[in-house]
């Protein structure tokens, strides 16, 4: 789980550096800050909306598909009663996806 984190503040970080090292022309300049800023923030907020859930997805379905096997290991006819919550822990990348759409977009 440590190692899961660091990547995952790793990746912050170069993303957030790469969103704040754009450079700007003179006209640029004219803009104000804030919306430079605001605008980056978007960014990478719709970035880490992303990131997170697909990352929280891929431990459930990873957890979730192991102890399903092992049911299923015992008593096959236990399949039709783990496939929904696989598609349950599937479904948290989704909404990340669309959350990451509506901050960009609204």
């Amino acid at each position: 789980m440590k190692r899961i984190f660091l990547i995952l503040c790793m990746m912050t970080l170069v993303c957030g550096a790469a969103v704040f090292a754009q450079e700007h022309t003179a006209a640029d300049k004219e803009e104000t800050s804030a919306t430079s800023i605001a605008d980056s923030l978007k960014y990478l907020a719709a970035a880490l909306a992303v990131g997170i859930s697909c990352i929280a997805g891929g431990i459930a379905v990873g957890r979730i598909g192991s102890a399903a096997m092992g049911a299923m290991s015992e008593n096959p006819d236990l399949f039709g009663k783990a496939l929904p919550y696989a598609g349950l822990a599937e479904g948290i990348c989704l909404w990340g996806f669309l959350v990451a759409l509506l901050i960009l977009f609204i």
